[in-house]
């Protein structure tokens, strides 16, 4: 077991999502940054699919009832082990008892706490991820919550009786496993191709689209980054039916741009004006408030990094 004496601002228990639920009202959900939890899971020998904690902006303190292997990823939240300083992007024996800690992010938002064996919360349609908009997977953790832990990576004796972590076998195997994190800028340049209702703009707010500055504003989460910048008028008025929402989608209500993340919903009923590359997104789900994103058309951007595509 492990357990949360402060779970922080948010943290969730995330995998890589459900998806295939879509014509059913069921969102994927999943890691934010999923490259950055595929790299957690494999600095401590997962299996991809193993589900591990999001931590919004730091403020985890935990301790574990038995030994322990984990790797923090993303967001660059401080590590300590009863004080001790932990490398970031590293695997890390963690002993009974022990307390660790995520102090606040100095870069980035979602830190990624893999743990040898995952987090064994009970799984819904197929995925143990929490999705904040639906309500669906395990609840948002909370301070004293126990929360059990996996065993894809213990090993039974040969002679039988109880598993047993296999410490130094994950440690050891850990070290053939480096991972590099890609930098966090500063000012993200997302690549964007053309939306479905790009025609319901005017070229002066394409122009905009594609030139100004964009703010993430505090009113951003798991659902949704809203993005503050200038307006974007409509060369076509009206209302659209509901249809279809893809993460990355640029939705424009009255309001401005919302660009959605993990938590969509699955239908709108705005223009959508561009949808973001998913290559990309790991760089929006990073973006903390205050953060200036650039947004650029996908056949003349450049590359942003060496992202996972689904």
């Amino acid at each position: 077991m492990l357990t949360i004496r402060s779970a922080g601002p948010l943290t969730t228990v995330q995998d890589r999502g459900r998806p295939g639920w879509a014509h059913l009202g069921v969102p994927r959900s999943g890691a934010a940054d999923r490259p950055a939890l595929d790299r957690a899971n494999a600095l401590v020998g997962n299996a991809p699919s193993a589900a591990a904690l999001e931590v919004t902006l730091g403020g985890l303190v935990a301790v574990f009832d038995t030994d322990a292997v984990v790797a923090v990823t993303g967001a660059r939240c401080p590590l300590s082990i009863d004080a001790v300083p932990a490398r970031h992007a590293t695997a890390v024996g963690v002993p009974a008892g022990a307390v660790l800690r995520l102090n606040t992010a100095r870069g980035g938002v979602r830190a990624y706490l893999a743990v040898a064996g995952g987090i064994a919360a009970d799984p819904v349609l197929g995925s143990r991820s929490t999705d904040t908009l639906s309500i669906l997977g395990p609840p948002r953790v909370q301070d004293g919550d126990r929360l059990p832990l996996g065993t894809d990576v213990f090993r039974a004796p040969a002679t039988g009786g109880s598993a047993e972590l296999d410490l130094d076998g994950v440690l050891a195997g850990a070290r053939a496993r480096a991972v590099v994190e890609p930098a966090i800028p500063a000012e993200p340049v997302l690549r964007v191709h053309p939306g479905p209702r790009e025609s319901w703009f005017s070229p002066a707010a394409l122009d905009a689209l594609y030139t100004a500055p964009w703010i993430v504003t505090p009113e951003s989460d798991r659902v949704g980054a809203r993005l503050d910048g200038p307006a974007l008028a409509r060369a076509i008025e009206g209302e659209l039916p509901s249809e279809g929402m893809v993460a990355g989608a640029l939705q424009v209500p009255p309001s401005g741009p919302v660009l959605f993340l993990a938590d969509h919903p699955v239908t709108g009923g705005y223009p959508v004006i561009g949808v973001v590359n998913p290559d990309d997104l790991p760089l929006a789900a990073q973006s903390a408030p205050g953060t200036t994103l650039r947004l650029r058309r996908a056949d003349v951007a450049e590359p942003s990094g060496p992202f996972i595509r689904e």
